[in-house]
Order: C-alpha cells, then structure tokens, then sequence
C-alpha cells in the first residue's frame, strides 16, 4: 500500500470514529491500552532491534528516548486510561446567538478529520498521538522515524489489533510503513486529505515540514529553554530546579539548555552549579554536565568557554549554556532573541521581578520558582499530548484534546432570506 492510499483508506474511516460518542470511544481507547499490555513481548522484541541498530551511532542520551522496558510499555498503556478519564468536549455548543431576524447561530466544536504526525525516535509518541487523535474523534496516520519504526510498527498493529477486537475500525489509526523521505513528502502535499499535519522532532524535521507542506501545519518545539537566576533568587532552590531542569532527562524538548544569572548572586551561585552538576555528579559516578560559560562566568569558575552559538543550540545532552546578566531586564533581552518560545524560568523571591518576567517573556510556558520538564502534556493535566506547539495560532504549549478539534456553524430558522 502506498502513502496516498493509506492516507485515502485512513480518511475514509474517518466516519467510523467521528460521530461516536463519549462511551464508545472510551471502549476503543481502554483496547488500545490492553493490547499493548498484552502484546508487551512482541514490543519489546521489536523495540531491541531498533536499540541494537542504532548503537554505536547515537548518543546515550537519545538510546535513552528509544529504549523500551515493561516500565515504559505500562506507561504507555496507562498514558491512554489517562485519556480515558479526560471530559470529552467533542461536539459541544462554544456559543449560541440569536439574531434580530429569528435565525440562531451555533458555534459547535467538532474533530479536524485526518491527523497525521511524522516524529523521530521516541516510541511512546505512537500511543500518545494514537489516544488523542482516538479521544477527539480524529483518524490518525503516524510516520515514524527509521530509529524506531519497528518498534512503532509493533505499538501500532497492537492497537489495532485491540481496536479491532472491541468492534472498532483498525483503519482509524495506522503507521507509514516506508521511511522514506518520500513518504514524508507524500504527507506533506495530501491536500484534501490531510487536515492537520504535526512535526514532532528535531529541527530540522520540523523546518522541512514548515517550509514544504502544502497541508495546515503546527510547529511544534524545539526548546532552547532557559532559567534565569534573578539576584533575589534562594540560590539552594534554584540549585534544586535546574539539577531536574538540565539532568532528569536531558534528550527532552522540555530540558534546560541555558542558564542566565544575575551579576549581584553570580560569584555564589556559579560554584554551587559547576559543584551540583559537575563535581558532584563525577563523584556519584554519573555523567557530568558540561558547562559553555561566558567570560564574566569563566572568570569565576573553570568550564567549557562558550562560542556565540551555543546559546542558539538545543543540546539535547549533558550540557548547560552559562551567561551572566547585568539585570532582569537583560536577562528578559536575551531570552526574547535567543528562546524558541518554548518554556522559560525565573528563580526569583520577588513579586515584582516575577510579574515583569512572566508578562515579559512571550513562551508557551512561563515559569516562576519551577522547573521547565512541567510543560507536558500529563503534568498540565491534558492526559498525553500530541506534541508541545510553540507558535501562536490556534494551539500553543502542549497540545492536548481541545487543540485537536476545530468548530463550525450551524445555523437554523424558519426561511429566512437576505
């Protein structure tokens, strides 16, 4: 089967999921789940061949986003009971007018048709974009990156298969099954059939799909996301949020990648960071971060000495950009011309600098006194998320069920004419 013809077959199914109710699709989504547990095995085993594949020409932080283990399967499966217990919005009135004529105008929520999402090497996304598009009435066409494909191709036919045994239409979802670059490119020009595509990846995945798609398209992020030190900052609890914000997981879009620090606390603050993220990190046996200082900051402390360029970089490894500010307001400057609009941190005890920088900074995710690896779809309360936008059109930040639907108008009377 080809591309188009999936993308045909998969719109065509459509039908199947977009007039069910609430219950019924909840029925569906609760299959999905079960046929991951209980095609674990098989996943697993599929998931194995891709990390065997890829070792040796990845770095361990990106085997990290690939790697599978029962853990992460019954976390998947516990990502779309999760969507299971979220209200169900598809179908409901936004607003009603009534007009001096007698006709009435319903604004009415409803699903956007056919999704599709092309993304790289992180497994779990097949079962996060499958449940959503599933909640909100969605069909979905999934392309995974060659890195993971044989372990997408295992989730999806699990969740089909589980589809298909509850009485649904396996043909609502499904996976490309060629990676090639033409297929991508297929997606990118399925006009009339596509009615959403979301890149879910690296740079450049997403600027390729942004400047070819001829399909609406969302830009989801890469995070260049910063913390800023602000001088009355309490320096243990910025220490706390950036040791998670840099280390819990650094291959994550939602990771720290450069620190800011103000002037008045950088000759105590910078030794307490090189300490909790380097020293300490070597003598607990695990891998340091790397530190890219400017020169005010490598004048207080040894490190990497920073070119320009690292502060336009996401790392997506153990590596912390490090520049000292001369104010809040500096620090809100550099955020503006180098943040991709992601998510975006102030340690602050003060009120006032807390509410300059977060009507300030124009991200998805402003955060006061709190890590940036919170801008998730789960952890805002979404269920999973089908990626994390970060432009300004109809989705920003993660995108959970609402983003997935669009709205018409239904307007009734009684032969009114104009």
């Amino acid at each position: 089967m080809t591309t188009k013809e999936m993308l045909l077959k998969t719109k065509l199914a459509w039908k199947d999921i977009r007039d069910k109710s609430a219950e019924e699709k909840n029925v569906l989504l609760e299959a999905m789940a079960s046929g991951l547990i209980r095609e674990q095995d098989e996943i697993l085993r599929a998931n194995s061949l891709d990390m065997e594949k890829a070792a040796g020409g990845m770095s361990d932080v990106m085997l990290d986003r690939l790697m599978l283990d029962e853990k992460r399967v019954a976390a998947m499966a516990a990502g779309i009971r999760e969507t299971v217990k979220l209200p169900d919005n598809t179908g409901r009135i936004l607003a009603k007018v009534e007009r001096p004529n007698g006709i009435t105008i319903y604004k009415k929520q409803v699903p956007l048709g056919l999704i599709s999402i092309i993304y790289e090497s992180r497994p779990n996304v097949t079962s996060d974009a499958a449940a959503l598009a599933v909640k909100s009435g969605n069909a979905c066409v999934l392309r995974s990156g060659r890195s993971a494909f044989n372990s997408a191709c295992a989730i999806t036919d699990a969740m089909k298969r589980g589809i298909s045994a509850a009485g649904g239409n396996p043909d609502i979802i499904d996976l490309v099954r060629d990676t090639d670059h033409k297929s991508a490119d297929e997606i990118m020009h399925a006009e009339g059939i596509v009615d959403l595509l979301i890149p879910r990846g690296g740079v450049g995945l997403i600027r390729a799909c942004v400047d070819n798609a001829t399909v609406p398209c969302i830009q989801t992020g890469t995070g260049i996301c910063h913390v800023y030190v602000d001088k009355a900052a309490d320096l243990e609890k910025a220490i706390r949020v950036i040791i998670n914000a840099k280390t819990s997981r650094p291959s994550v879009c939602n990771a720290e990648e450069v620190c800011l620090v103000h002037k008045d606390v950088a000759e105590a603050f910078l030794p307490m960071l090189r300490k909790a993220l380097t020293d300490d990190r070597i003598e607990a046996g695990r891998v340091p971060v790397e530190l890219r200082l400017c020169s005010k900051a490598a004048a207080i402390i040894d490190g990497t000495p920073a070119s320009d360029k690292d502060f336009d970089t996401e790392f997506l490894d153990y590596i912390l950009a490090v520049k000292e500010v001369d104010s809040l307001e500096e620090a809100v400057e550099h955020i503006a011309a180098h943040s991709t609009g992601h998510s975006d941190c102030i340690m602050t005890e003060d009120e006032k600098a807390a509410e300059y920088f977060t009507a300030s900074v124009d991200s998805a995710a402003v955060y006061v006194n709190v890590s940036t690896r919170f801008t998730d779809g789960g952890e805002f309360g979404l269920g999973c998320e089908m990626g994390i936008s970060t432009q300004k059109l109809h989705a920003r930040g993660p995108m959970g069920l609402d983003e997935l639907s669009t709205y018409k108008y239904i307007i009734t009377g009684d032969g009114q004419i104009r």
